[in-house]
């Protein structure tokens, strides 16, 4: 017998009379064994907390399929002032039609990346008890905790992958012995590669705006980062349910790191594109603060991940979020502002714009909407 038969978890062939949505997503989480333990204990079909809506599922038929492809950023050369300009201009165009873009030749060693990888896969794949120390859904007072779903008792369908999160809310009273043991070590130096980064694509993307290179930066884009290291497991039927909801990101920018499986996808024109995996590759994302501090210069868009066969898949997205602990007004940059380019958003802070978006199932709607004038 099955993990979903010894918890009555329903599936699509369970009439609705006999379906309690509210006491089965309970009892799923109660085993804190997430999506890996249904998976494990060899679930042949997807329990119905985690199938889209029909409507959800009627809509995939309206989206075109084409080939297009994500712009790819060469940062090879990026302190020579010839390929400087290049760069710049390919991370601007990037950052206005695509809100993605995929970057290369970025200096983060690629065992660095595929140590994370590899860490993460230890912290998923290890016994459902070493995990259960983690298990919460307080996002106030945890700063490292491991969940499946934030929204899972509030969204129309649960998404199939499980997640361990870390909140850096304030580096001066981190301490790394909070983060779990089996990969504490590929996840400090993990950390530390993708500060670096992300302070170099904050300089390009600030001077891409025609401001100086430390603008973002001095806007404390930078101060508060969380880390999420997904886990999606293979899904016996991918084509009813999602690894992640279509979303746009809570932060001012996502540099995410993906395993060789795929399932990542975009929209753009209204087509969802795949966005392939790059050996070595690291993909940057523009996230909502981002999109209201440019004036809706710079697009944060909607993304998702289509569920699997093939598993599992392995991610880590790194956001910076910006100044929370100091309450700091953000809103759109004056210098970009003109007669002709009225503010789109009033001033607001990251956690009035956070309390919107955890109030709400992911990409139900567009948090950074509600800031508009």
């Amino acid at each position: 017998m099955d993990l979903s038969e010894r918890l009555k978890l329903s599936d699509k062939s369970t009439p609705a009379s006999e379906y309690d949505r509210a006491k089965e997503l309970k009892a799923f989480d109660d085993t804190k064994a997430g999506v890996k333990g249904l998976v494990d204990a060899g679930i042949r079909t997807v329990p119905k907390i985690f199938i889209r809506p029909p409507d959800e599922l009627a809509e995939e038929l309206d989206f075109p399929h084409v080939q297009l492809q994500v712009p790819i950023i060469d940062l090879d050369g990026l302190r020579g002032t010839d390929r400087r300009k290049e760069i710049l201009e390919n991370v601007l165009a990037a950052s206005e039609t695509w809100g993605f873009f995929q970057v290369v030749n970025h200096g983060v060693p690629i065992h660095v990346l595929e140590n994370m990888l590899h860490g993460v896969r230890k912290f998923h794949e290890q016994d459902v008890e070493a995990k259960k120390e983690f298990h919460s859904r307080d996002s106030e007072t945890k700063q490292v905790k491991y969940h499946t779903n934030y929204d899972l008792y509030y969204s129309r369908a649960a998404n199939w992958r499980d997640t361990l999160t870390v909140y850096m809310r304030s580096l001066q009273n981190w301490d790394n012995d909070q983060l779990p043991s089996v990969c504490r070590d590929e996840m400090v130096v993990y950390v530390e590669h993708m500060k670096k980064f992300g302070e170099i694509i904050f300089e390009l993307l600030s001077e891409s705006l025609g401001l100086k290179p430390n603008h973002l930066q001095s806007l404390e884009c930078l101060e508060r980062k969380t880390f999420v290291f997904h886990y999606y497991p293979e899904c016996p039927e991918p084509e009813i349910t999602l690894g992640s909801s279509a979303h746009k990101d809570p932060c001012f920018l996502t540099i995410l790191l993906q395993d060789q499986i795929g399932g990542l996808q975009v929209l753009h024109q209204n087509q969802w594109i795949d966005v392939p995996p790059i050996q070595g590759g690291l993909i940057v994302n523009i996230g909502d603060f981002l999109q209201a501090v440019s004036n809706d210069k710079l697009k944060s868009v909607a993304h998702r991940v289509v569920a699997n066969r093939v598993g599992p898949r392995i991610s880590v997205a790194s956001l910076f979020q910006g100044q929370m602990i100091q309450p700091k007004l953000y809103g759109p940059i004056k210098e970009l502002l003109s007669q002709g380019n009225a503010p789109v958003y009033r001033d607001f802070t990251i956690k009035e714009y956070m309390s919107t978006f955890q109030s709400e199932a992911l990409g139900r709607n567009s948090s950074i909407d509600c800031f508009k004038i």
